[in-house]
């Protein structure tokens, strides 16, 4: 009778493995076009903080490689190029230098200048320092061990500087390149020089803000868009899906109102009829933001006119079809009637777009990772080496288990037999754990070596000096840290807003502590 009772209580509620099974919803799970799930992994949106586009009424846009997206070699490239004649004609560095070259490989974001030492150097989460170069060279274990180990990096201190920005990464790799070239010998080349780490960073430091900071560098962007731009077709329908979904749309970016309107015209005028300026697709437009400060200081909203000329210098509302500059976020949320976490924010700065806006504001945040997708379609092809690394490491632990086990049970049969004495059941015992013992061994020695070479081989596949960028070792980075911490959404590009629904509810993954895992 009891039995009867459970079926019809399981038939009455529905049993979680018969609703599982329904083949209508087996099919409406797995039908194509359901947003974002068709999506190869590099074009998804990915989830730290669940967020629900529907409560979201407002969507702001950084510029520069966040609508903008930069084909890094070639920029990386100039501004290397334009930071290097900068050190020389002005700051009197050697004209050999003129030699050294960029390698896009070389950097990543996420690195640590080390000023005090010339190095630089990658973290883990927690901040233990994995791999360091020294110039070009890599610093052996022992010598890395020895000025890290003992050590607490703290990033506030002068003497660190965070890679942080795709913008950083010429300054990064010049910084090393001249150090290379100044102190290694060369063939009938000068002596090597006595560098003083601190004073180069801070020179290449100075030269490259100028180099960004007086327009040149974007006078010679704005020569050849088209070279240093990509123009992502998708990006047009992904703003106007968004606008279709009841958003209101803004820009919010630190670039100046000139190189904004070249730059925005190039990628939208004229990309779909109904907006035939890049102006229609936004409700609000503030250049010169000078972010991070944006969010924590209290200067005006400027109004410019067409031109670009102040014509307000205090403006009391926020317009649309009006050009603005400058600006705060307390003046922003009162005047535009959109605050806290009916805000999404959509940025590739971790700090200035993500980090600073999340310690200041309830605005929810969207990191834009332009390396994402080359990570992504690397790991999906190495996708069994990878699982062979997670078994490697599953068994590593396992053995090591048992081989502390069999020394305990060796130390305890010694304690059990007095010295000298013989027992035939003891010795076997003995004779048999020292047996496995040796072969765990034989075993744990081929699986740390297979999983070295491995690892190796696969970190060096994406980059041969500092492998993935969100991970290192078996640890998150740093940097990947930082985007689990601080991102509520992260994806690699903004057109991939295209693919989801304007009222979608983006899921974060349950969270999980490792006594939860199996």
């Amino acid at each position: 009778m009891s039995t009867d009772r459970s079926q019809n209580s399981a038939e009455t509620q529905g049993a979680p493995s018969d609703v599982l099974r329904d083949p209508e919803l087996h099919r409406l799970l797995h039908a194509p076009g359901l947003s974002g799930h068709d999506l190869s992994h590099a074009r998804q949106i990915y989830t730290n903080r669940a967020l629900r586009l529907d409560h979201i009424s407002m969507v702001g846009f950084d510029m520069d490689y966040t609508l903008a997206v930069y084909s890094m070699r070639h920029i990386e490239e100039l501004a290397f190029r334009m930071t290097l004649e900068r050190l020389i004609s002005k700051c009197g560095y050697p004209e050999h230098l003129q030699q050294i070259t960029y390698d896009h490989e070389f950097v990543i974001r996420g690195l640590v200048v080390d000023k005090d030492y010339g190095n630089l150097f990658k973290m883990d989460r927690h901040n233990y320092v994995g791999r360091c170069y020294h110039g070009r060279q890599l610093l052996p274990i022992e010598e890395r061990r020895a000025l890290y180990q003992n050590e607490k990096i703290r990033l506030s201190l002068p003497r660190f500087a965070w890679i942080d920005t795709l913008f950083s990464l010429p300054e990064a790799c010049l910084y090393a390149e001249i150090i290379e070239a100044l102190e290694r010998p060369q063939p009938n080349g000068p002596p090597p020089e006595k560098v003083d780490y601190h004073k180069l960073y801070d020179d290449v430091r100075a030269s490259i803000d100028e180099v960004h900071r007086d327009g040149s560098l974007k006078t010679e962007l704005k020569k050849d868009l088209a070279k240093y731009i990509l123009r992502d077709p998708e990006l047009a329908p992904a703003l106007h899906k968004l606008r279709s979904g009841g958003k209101k749309i803004f820009i919010l970016t630190n670039s100046l109102g000139d190189y904004t309107d070249a730059v925005m015209s190039y990628l939208l005028d004229g990309q779909l009829p109904e907006y035939p300026s890049w102006r229609n697709y936004f409700d609000l437009v503030i250049v010169g933001a000078q972010k991070p400060a944006f969010f924590n200081e209290s200067r005006p909203f400027l109004e410019l006119d067409a031109g670009g000329k102040v014509v307000n210098e205090k403006a009391t509302s926020l317009e649309r079809g009006k050009v603005y500059e400058g600006g705060n976020l307390f003046d922003f949320e009162r005047m535009s009637g959109h605050a806290g976490e009916a805000v999404l924010y959509v940025g590739d700065h971790i700090y200035g777009d993500i980090i600073r806006n999340r310690k200041s504001s309830l605005w929810r945040t969207c990191f834009v990772v332009q390396e994402l997708e080359r990570e992504i379609e690397y790991i999906d092809a190495h996708q069994p080496d990878i699982t062979r690394l997670r078994e490697l490491g599953h068994a590593r632990q396992r053995i090591d288990d048992l081989i502390n086990h069999l020394k305990l049970t060796l130390n305890a049969l010694d304690r059990a037999q007095p010295r000298g004495s013989t027992n035939p059941e003891v010795d076997a015992k003995r004779a048999k754990s020292k047996s496995e013992l040796e072969a765990l061994r034989r075993s744990l020695k081929q699986i740390v070596s297979e999983e070295q070479s491995l690892e190796e081989q696969v970190e060096r596949g994406m980059n041969r000096c500092w492998g993935l960028c969100f991970k290192e070792g078996n640890e998150n980075s740093r940097f990947g840290e930082q985007v689990s911490d601080y991102a509520d959404l992260y994806t690699s590009r903004v057109s991939n807003f295209l693919y989801y629904s304007p009222m979608q509810f983006f899921r974060s993954p349950r969270d999980t502590m490792p006594h939860e895992r199996r």
